[in-house]
């Protein structure tokens, strides 16, 4: 297995602009006018097409070359895990993320308003759905392979880090964070608290929470379970207590909280 890490082309034209709205076939779609954006256009023949537009990336996002989980979006299956240093291993649901949106997810879309940024897109089908409602939608994700997914799927997205410089800063009306996500960069309070840059003053971000009640930071890499596996990087899991207390301390409050097929979301909007 190569371990190797491979950073995504670098936009070099600095912080990109406020994204604007078009149309592609009656559906909304965000355009970086850095060129960082990558989406779907619809060719003479109406037949979907993906259109790279060499997707960007901050110094601090990186991925795995040729890793597990590009292997796994690759197929739409696993098995695929987290696993700590102790061993321990936690189950990606690599066959859900790649499908179209279930009972629970779609109790997220429903409360989706305006312009909405997926953080950690994975292979889109979030994005797709609410491109498909007619929502100027982003998604963004530190793996090429994800973004090129999310594309051919239907969406528009950027192969860019959360803390790097993003399109719309300030004025997305709803962000997600779903599928375990708050744990990107393991550390759920500085997460937190650019979720709140990236907000509009009314907005508000969903977030996935875990099945249990805890509050814990890790190192991890992603893992085959057959001896394949990827370079290690931060994680962190919360349950709903534990991301009502980051939230509070980043500025955020809970206006709902919900449960679906074994799944738990909060909502938080700007205090």
């Amino acid at each position: 297995m190569n371990d190797s890490m491979e950073q995504c082309a670098v936009d070099a034209s600095g912080p990109p602009s406020t994204p604007r709205q078009t149309a592609d076939s009656g559906r909304a779609a965000l355009l970086d006018a850095s060129g960082g954006v990558l989406r779907a256009p619809v060719d003479r023949r109406g037949a979907a097409r993906a259109e790279p537009a060499a997707p960007a990336v901050g110094a601090g996002a990186r991925e795995w070359h040729a890793d597990p989980y590009a292997a796994a979006l690759r197929t739409g299956r696993g098995p695929l895990f987290l696993r700590r240093g102790d061993g321990w291993l936690l189950p990606l649901e690599v066959e859900r993320w790649c499908a179209p949106p279930d009972e629970a997810d779609a109790t997220v879309l429903a409360r989706c308003r305006g312009g909405v940024l997926d953080v950690g897109c994975g292979p889109g089908r979030l994005v797709a759905a609410l491109a498909a409602r007619g929502h100027p939608v982003l998604g963004i994700d530190v793996s090429r392979h994800a973004v090129e997914r999310a594309v051919r799927e239907g969406g528009a997205a950027l192969c860019r880090s959360v803390f790097d410089p993003l399109p719309g800063t300030g004025r997305w009306a709803t962000l997600l964070l779903i599928d375990g996500n708050i744990g990107i960069g393991g550390d759920p309070a500085a997460l937190l608290a650019r979720a709140r840059e990236l907000a509009a003053p009314d907005g508000t971000v969903l977030v996935e929470t875990a099945g249990t009640e805890l509050d814990e930071r890790v190192v991890v890499r992603v893992d085959d379970g057959r001896g394949g596996h990827g370079t290690p990087f931060p994680w962190a899991r919360l349950g709903t207590r534990a991301l009502l207390a980051h939230g509070g301390r980043a500025g955020w409050r809970a206006v709902e909280q919900w449960r679906v097929g074994g799944r738990r979301f909060v909502q938080l909007r700007r205090g």
